[in-house]
């Protein structure tokens, strides 16, 4: 069975693509390199460099794979850049969804595993995110997510397509040294790179009501992430239905403070971070409940915050040829 991974040369999907062909499933990656790496793609993984706006050529390369199903990753992923690039985002990530489901359409595939996003949610009122909290995005990139679940939806009414969506959180660590994040927005790779250069790692906001006045949010490890695409893209190849939508959290916050000292102690650095003042439209927390995912998807907190970053940082330090 052959599985078209778009976005498979970025820091999730390449993950994915692994875990995929761990489980003996075979990838065909689909990547136009904007924000991917090419090294991040094994050798011996089908290649396509393109975007997945030509709908024409991805019709073609799901003919000549004899694809079965796909699990879409690709997008731009940054929620702030979005706010001043909102057409772009609107473009890659809805557009683009558009493309590839035509292209899905015309060559009879009918399984998808969608990669949503937290950022669906906004800033929710309740301690715990469940599948039931209302969707209230604030930016063009959680819009651009929650719009890709409704052409899904709305696709499915239309013709033949099994599908579901994971809504996950903060995405970290890593599972083979060679594959690392190399976003320059998310928290983990801010804070690694800041002690790389020799820069000390920066607190935005201390005075939240939380036990430590610093953000709690809800990570979780790439590595259990990338197994529970595997367990969804198994279940619709057999046949089995599953959720529109899966949360996929850990139902346990972890605070900014906390990472910090994860960072310090993993990295052998002692510091103490820099503080700034909160940023605009950051809440105190988000923490979502995966239990549904735990009951369909076998999803599980495999990796203890300790490992998460130790992974990360192993990975973004390792010695080079």
């Amino acid at each position: 069975m052959s599985v078209l991974v778009t976005g498979g040369a970025g820091y999730i999907g390449s993950h994915v693509v692994r875990a995929l062909s761990m489980a003996g499933l075979e990838c065909v990656v689909v990547d136009d390199l904007s924000s991917g790496h090419r090294e991040f793609v094994p050798a011996e993984v089908d290649f396509v460099d393109t975007t997945i706006l030509d709908s024409t050529l991805m019709a073609k390369v799901m003919v000549e794979r004899e694809i079965e199903a796909v699990v879409h990753l690709a997008g731009f992923k940054y929620a702030g850049v979005s706010v001043q690039r909102p057409l772009h985002t609107y473009e890659q990530n809805v557009q683009g969804t558009v493309s590839l489901l035509q292209a899905m359409h015309e060559s009879d595939v009918d399984k998808i595993v969608f990669s949503s996003s937290a950022a669906v949610y906004g800033t929710p009122d309740v301690d715990i995110v469940t599948e039931a909290t209302p969707t209230a995005p604030e930016s063009p990139y959680g819009e651009s997510k929650l719009i890709g679940e409704w052409l899904l939806r709305d696709a499915a009414r239309a013709f033949p397509l099994h599908h579901t969506s994971l809504r996950y959180f903060n995405v970290v660590g890593s599972a083979v040294p060679e594959l690392y994040d190399t976003s320059p927005h998310n928290l983990f790779p801010l804070v690694i790179e800041a002690l790389v250069e020799g820069r000390t790692p920066r607190i935005n906001g201390t005075d939240y009501p939380t036990p430590d006045g610093t953000c709690e949010r809800d990570y979780i490890h790439v590595a259990d992430l990338a197994e529970a695409h595997v367990v969804a893209a198994k279940k619709l190849l057999a046949g089995v239905g599953l959720e529109p939508v899966y949360n996929l959290g850990s139902g346990d916050g972890v605070s900014v403070r906390e990472i910090m000292d994860a960072v310090a102690q993993a990295s052998g650095i002692p510091f103490e971070p820099e503080v700034g003042d909160r940023r605009p439209g950051d809440p105190a927390r988000i923490v979502a409940s995966g239990e549904i995912a735990a009951r369909d998807l076998d999803w599980q907190m495999r990796h203890s915050l300790i490992e998460m970053v130790r992974s990360a940082w192993d990975a973004r330090t390792r010695p080079t040829a």
